[in-house]
């Protein structure tokens, strides 16, 4: 099964929640298919804006989404 993550990040409206303050400039860097591919371009995402509390990059994990209950689990 192929495992899709979702990188992407935007102004937070307090840098302790993931609530993004425009929808509209969400920054929709990329989807990945390894776990280790997608921290790589978070990171690289994340650092450029380090000094900003407000700006906030994450992973989302698109394949739970798309099927919540993998086999074996």
């Amino acid at each position: 099964m192929q495992l899709l993550h979702l990188v992407m990040g935007g102004r937070v409206k307090n840098p302790q929640s993931l609530e993004f303050e425009d929808l509209t400039k969400i920054d929709l860097v990329g989807v990945y298919g390894t776990y280790a591919e997608a921290e790589e371009a978070w990171r690289s995402h994340a650092q450029r804006t380090v000094d900003d509390a407000e700006m906030k990059y994450v992973i989302v994990h698109l394949h739970k989404l798309l099927e919540p209950k993998l086999p074996g689990e």
